[in-house]
């Protein structure tokens, strides 16, 4: 099995959640540049991602880094979007204009397109429409594979035969998979099919909003934002031997709480798609490209985590 990294990019942009401030964008540049050095081989972003004022900033940061980037560079990795399908964005032209904003503000650099989430909680007609779109639309000459996010193992086999009827394979499919998602089983029914149809599984927030790094030895919280304190907060002791657990595994091999916990999402065969806002961050990341968790290990991880009655929220969105 090749190991893979992504690079995830919800925090660029996100002042509610991440505290982000254009004047670290220099910072965001250099942690790009260093994902294209290190190996990781898929950068995931949004056009909802940014708030308020600054929505699609992700995109723009993302698509003005790439304008500086060489070719031979660019080449080596794969830049994805998600596409949100907010209510008003019906039919099967709905995905038309949103698609080709986010391509301009990639600087025309998007391999990727992918569904946000699920609506078949509430109008499924209405992603299928979508999905027609972005069919059309390779039918048109607009080169891209096309993605999920936020979806269950039900509807993924329905989209899957959906979209061989357009002779259109599905690429890849990212769900909340760590130690602190909910609905793990489900989860791993969803990477059991894309297996099954060689679709890439890819893992967001791996490390659980940073939870899963946060020392348990230390009480105080280092600088975030009101949210994440809370969630801190609130899981601080639910995980406190989850995360004793991590620290003495990274201790014992000499690297980060953090590699430890994406090495969980990568020993079952996931490509995590890690958030990061800063160089040495993703440098310590990348670091999981150069060890494995043992077996008795990821057993120990497994049972803690098993044992954590209370987990993150999922997304009321997913699908079954």
């Amino acid at each position: 099995m090749i190991k893979k990294l992504g690079l995830g990019t919800w925090s660029w942009g996100n002042k509610l959640f991440w505290n982000y401030q254009t004047s670290s964008d220099h910072e965001l540049f250099a942690t790009y540049q260093e994902a294209l050095n290190r190996g990781y081989s898929f950068i995931d972003t949004a056009d909802s991602y940014g708030t308020g004022r600054l929505n699609g900033q992700s995109e723009r940061l993302l698509g003005d880094f790439l304008k500086r980037t060489a070719k031979a560079k660019k080449d080596k990795i794969q830049i994805a979007t998600k596409l949100a399908p907010y209510p008003w964005r019906i039919g099967k032209n709905g995905f038309t204009l949103p698609y080709k904003k986010s391509l301009e503000r990639l600087n025309n650099n998007l391999d990727v397109v992918q569904l946000h989430w699920s609506t078949s909680r509430y109008n499924p007609y209405q992603e299928l429409q979508l999905l027609e779109n972005l069919c059309n639309l390779n039918d048109r000459g607009y080169k891209f594979k096309i993605g999920l996010s936020n979806i269950g193992p039900i509807r993924l086999k329905e989209i899957i035969e959906f979209l061989a009827k357009r002779e259109k394979k599905l690429h890849c499919v990212q769900v909340q998979f760590s130690l602190l998602a909910p609905d793990l089983d489900k989860q791993k029914k969803v990477q059991k099919i894309c297996d099954m149809y060689n679709i890439d599984f890819l893992a967001y927030s791996p490390l659980s909003f940073g939870l899963l790094c946060k020392d348990p030895t230390i009480d105080k919280v280092g600088n975030t934002s009101l949210l994440r304190n809370l969630i801190f907060n609130l899981y601080d002791q639910s995980t406190l031997k989850l995360r004793l657990a991590l620290l003495e595994i990274a201790n014992n091999r000499s690297v980060s709480q953090a590699q430890v916990a994406i090495n969980w999402c990568c020993y079952q065969g996931a490509i995590p798609l890690v958030g990061l806002r800063n160089k040495d961050q993703l440098i310590d990341i990348a670091g999981v490209l150069k060890w494995d968790l043992s077996q008795s290990e990821f057993q120990t991880l497994n049972k803690l985590s098993r044992e954590i009655v209370r987990k993150l929220p999922s997304n009321p969105f997913v699908s079954q």
